[in-house]
């Protein structure tokens, strides 16, 4: 039994032998603590600075809106230069954007503008990060078969930083004012910076064969939305962002109104909601590979829509606590497994152009979510706002589950052609890649 048991944490954690990827994994685990301790401050602080749930979805918009009309075109650029590179500069200058919160508001001169300015800038950083991020991954793990293990401990880390830190958050804003949450956040990206520049990277070749960042733009579009299963899955994630997600935006309504809490009750709830993501990006990372996660996506879109829909209605915090764990776990079950999929399928020389398009269908989509949210919270109410999410989050799902057979259909080839699958085992006879469609 123990050895079982061992064997199945080395499974779970297999990715970690990579000396770049652990030292990732150990950098970003600390500083993402300080991002979600940030990510919670923003907002309960707009609330207290203005009272408004227009000005909470404002400010979402603001920060979100730079991923939907940059995140294209720095995908292409991803794929052009070196992502390695790109990611010391973004975080160093989402450290610069974190210190000029804390200066501002220690100062005792922050207003909401200046919440919006920042806002923006670190949407423009994200814009680049994220692709960058997410395809580096594949260039810290040496073995293919464990791409699936790291994209989920990613997941994982992300989601232990999004359980602790909210808590955290919740306390400092009590106790030491949002100055201290957004000092510490700058100084956690030290670790992340310190980790990146211990790796060991070898240099990306890259042949773009001169074309423009139009042209390649194009293809990247034509790629991506030519394809089913990535079509289907990106527009899923896209729906997903733009009606479910901003659930986040209106978190301290329900904190502090409906709930009638402070600072740590909106800290709980949202690490509560961390805890089911954690739980399971966990569960993700202990799957030996991909199979299956296909059926897992409009489960867990289901789920997730089910949890907005029960949390709008709960006033109790001890149930809306619970249902923040379903809503976390929904959400990270099917963010996860799309990741994994996507990445597992697309062609490398296109990766972060479908993995911009990734990034702009869950956090592109978020900001207008944010904005419609706020606009709706105002006029209808908050849980009636989060009730209209859910139920669009389930027939997502219902539509996406009944597209399963043709997406299996085109992906089998392409897991058999990995080895990923046995030929022959699902019965499928066809020629390999004959359903990916040729770039023109």
């Amino acid at each position: 039994m123990l050895s079982d048991k061992l064997n199945g944490i080395k499974t779970t954690f297999r990715s970690l032998r990579y000396r770049n990827y652990r030292l990732f994994f150990y950098g970003q685990s600390i500083s993402l603590i300080g991002t979600w301790i940030q990510r919670i401050t923003t907002p309960w602080l707009v609330y207290e600075l203005t009272g408004s749930a227009f000005m909470l979805g404002l400010v979402g918009f603001a920060g979100q809106i730079p991923t939907f009309l940059i995140a294209p075109f720095a995908g292409v650029l991803t794929d052009r230069w070196n992502r390695y590179h790109i990611l010391i500069i973004t975080q160093i200058a989402a450290m610069i954007q974190a210190l000029i919160l804390a200066i501002l508001y220690i100062s005792g001169s922050i207003e909401v503008w200046h919440i919006v300015v920042l806002s923006i800038f670190l949407g423009i950083i994200n814009a680049f990060d994220i692709p960058s991020r997410q395809s580096f991954v594949i260039e810290m793990i040496e073995k293919k078969e464990d791409l699936g293990n790291a994209i989920a401990l990613n997941s994982s880390m992300f989601n232990g930083a999004r359980l602790l830190g909210p808590s955290i958050a919740g306390i400092l804003i009590a106790f030491a004012g949002e100055g201290i949450c957004f000092f510490l956040n700058a100084f956690s990206y030290i670790f992340v910076i310190a980790s990146l520049l211990m790796m060991k990277v070898a240099p990306r070749k890259v042949e773009y064969e001169n074309k423009r960042v139009l042209k390649q733009f194009k293809e990247g579009f034509a790629y991506t939305f030519g394809f089913a299963p990535i079509k289907y899955i990106i527009l899923l994630i896209a729906l997903v962002g733009l009606m479910g997600m901003p659930y986040t935006v209106l978190m301290p309504v329900f904190a502090k109104t409906i709930l009638n809490g402070g600072s740590h009750t909106f800290g709980f709830l949202m690490g509560a909601s961390g805890l089911g993501a954690l739980t399971g990006a966990l569960y993700l990372a202990s799957r030996k590979n991909v199979l299956g996660l296909d059926k897992i996506i409009p489960i867990a879109a289901a789920i997730f829509g089910l949890g907005l829909i029960l949390f709008a209605l709960s006033t109790y915090f001890l149930l809306s606590a619970v249902l923040m764990v379903v809503i976390g776990l929904g959400m990270m079950l099917q963010m996860a497994s799309s990741n994994t999929i996507l990445q597992t399928i697309v062609d490398d020389d296109k990766r972060g152009r479908v993995l911009s398009f990734y990034a702009m269908a869950f956090m592109g989509t978020a900001p207008f979510g944010s904005f419609l949210a706020g606009s709706l919270a105002d006029s209808i109410g908050a849980p009636a706002t989060l009730v209209i999410g859910g139920i669009s989050c389930i027939i997502g799902a219902y539509i996406f589950a009944r597209k399963l057979p043709e997406l299996k259909a085109v992906v089998s080839p392409i897991y058999i052609n990995l080895g990923i699958i046995p030929e022959g085992s699902l019965g499928v006879q066809s020629v390999v890649g004959s359903n990916i469609p040729e770039e023109k």
